[in-house]
């Protein structure tokens, strides 16, 4: 690897050597150490493990998952709906449900279904893996199965399958037809959800989402559709906004109106119990990362409580559908520096062995930032950097950070080569970029290790992906080798 000071003017080596560390840099621009990111002897811990251990066991480029960091966001969760439960006399139940869009993975459902909670769907592929989840003992048919989004063919007869086979299956309504294809082929008493379209922020570019079935047409679905029928029956009405729960007027005011309907749909509707208000918890995506769980659910319930109140009614039961919460944190990438490029007098690049584009693509599709940390060298001097994957995009890049508008990395001065790591990338980045399959240039999936503890607090690892061949991408592509058959 090219040293920096075949780079560095004379007039620069001096600025250069005035610089201080890494590890001072960091100590003294944010709250440092913190929960998850700790330093021991110049090497990053994430979560107490040791990731320069981890690098030199798998190599890089290389995704890893913390699996007891999503049971711990669960149960912190759970814990503190509880208890504001508690506090505030709140007469209903909590449920948390985990949203299935935002990781897919086997190894993901099986750690938060240790946790009980529910599951969220959001396609018809889903339900195979609810099928997969009971045939494995790891829900039963008393489990909730909330079904959302809009729903194609292929979705509502995998629907209706579990409601006839006795799952607690609950569809949420999404347009004024969909009940019909349940009170045609249902052949027992099931449950539904409404899900209430919701207004956007005045900054969307639509006023109110396309999700959903809009305020003024809930009473009539319910008592045209819904009251007739001799099978269906009204459990819950469904709420959620883009921008998440957070602590601003939008956000409250779309709540009470929810709560409001809620209290209307009740008076009339004798088996509306519950109410789901989606998810939207934020994850931690920078160092500087402030929010108050606590405060949000224990206003979430008074509120909802006092509306309640106000209006003489029951309060509802309360279900969440956390996804990025639940999962985001327990992710990383790990890269490995191959190069430097100084490519005018101030614009120096690092290049990493993989690609933003495929490996990241919420950091070129949404301009996402994570929380960007070197592995090793916390001891050296630093310096400006913008980073760059390896496709020949010129998107595919990175260059900073949510705290800031530059990013800063240890220099480059000796053999010892640089290690990075983005992370809480856990949520979404497998869905969307695609896995195991072809990717812009050709660039392979990296490996992906599981890191679990055992009882003793041990770490333990796992390979559950190795790095993908350039076999499985010609098999996929169409190609051939002589003698054999065209996709094999």
């Amino acid at each position: 690897m090219a040293k920096l000071s075949q780079y560095c003017t004379s007039s620069l080596k001096p600025k250069y050597a005035e610089m201080k560390s890494y590890r001072e840099l960091i100590e003294q621009t944010f709250e440092f150490p913190q929960k998850e990111f700790k330093v021991r002897d110049h090497e990053l811990l994430f979560n107490d493990v040791p990731l320069m251990d981890i690098i030199k066991q798998y190599g890089t480029p290389l995704k890893i998952t913390y699996l007891p960091r999503i049971s711990e966001n669960i149960r912190f969760a759970q814990a503190t709906f509880n208890n504001a439960i508690e506090r505030f006399k709140y007469n209903g139940k909590y449920t948390y449900c985990y949203c299935t869009k935002s990781s897919h993975y086997d190894f993901v459902l099986e750690e938060a279904l240790n946790n009980d909670v529910h599951i969220e769907t959001s396609s018809a592929f889903d339900i195979p893996i609810v099928r997969t989840m009971y045939e494995r003992n790891k829900i039963t048919k008393d489990t909730f199965i909330l079904c959302n989004g809009f729903k194609m063919p292929k979705y509502k007869e995998y629907i209706t399958d579990l409601l006839n086979d006795g799952f607690n299956c609950i569809p949420i309504l999404d347009n004024l037809s969909e009940i019909d294809t349940y009170e045609k082929n249902v052949n027992k008493p099931y449950q539904v959800g409404i899900r209430v379209a919701a207004d956007e922020e005045p900054k969307f570019e639509f006023y109110t989402s396309r999700l959903g079935i809009r305020y003024s047409d809930i009473v009539p679905l319910f008592k045209e559709k819904i009251q007739p029928s001799g099978k269906a029956s009204l459990k819950m009405l469904h709420f959620f906004i883009n921008t998440g729960i957070k602590d601003t007027a939008y956000y409250w005011s779309e709540l009470s109106r929810f709560i409001f309907k809620y209290c209307e749909m009740k008076k009339i509707c004798d088996t509306l119990d519950s109410i789901d208000i989606g998810g939207g918890f934020p994850i931690k995506t920078s160092l500087t990362f402030q929010f108050d769980y606590k405060y949000m659910i224990e206003q979430i319930v008074e509120n909802i409580k006092w509306i309640c109140e106000k209006n003489n009614v029951p309060v509802p039961n309360i279900f969440t559908e956390f996804g990025s919460f639940t999962v985001g944190e327990s992710g990383a990438v790990l890269y490995s520096m191959v190069d430097q490029k100084l490519q005018n007098d101030k614009e120096l690049w690092y290049m990493i062995d993989g690609s933003f584009i495929t490996h990241l693509p919420d950091v070129w599709g949404l301009n996402q930032k994570y929380i960007l940390l070197s592995v090793n060298k916390w001891d050296d001097p630093y310096h400006k950097v913008n980073i760059g994957g390896l496709t020949c995009d010129s998107h595919d890049y990175y260059n900073s950070e949510a705290h800031t508008g530059e990013v800063f990395l240890p220099m480059i001065t000796d053999e010892e080569p640089l290690y990075i790591g983005f992370f809480h990338t856990g949520a979404y980045q497998e869905s969307l970029g695609g896995y195991g399959g072809i990717q812009h240039c050709l660039i392979p999936a990296p490996k992906h290790v599981l890191i679990s503890r055992n009882e003793d607090g041990e770490i333990t690892t796992e390979l559950f992906a190795k790095e993908q061949t350039s076999e499985s991408m010609m098999k996929l592509l169409g190609y051939q080798s002589e003698g054999q058959p065209l996709n094999p």
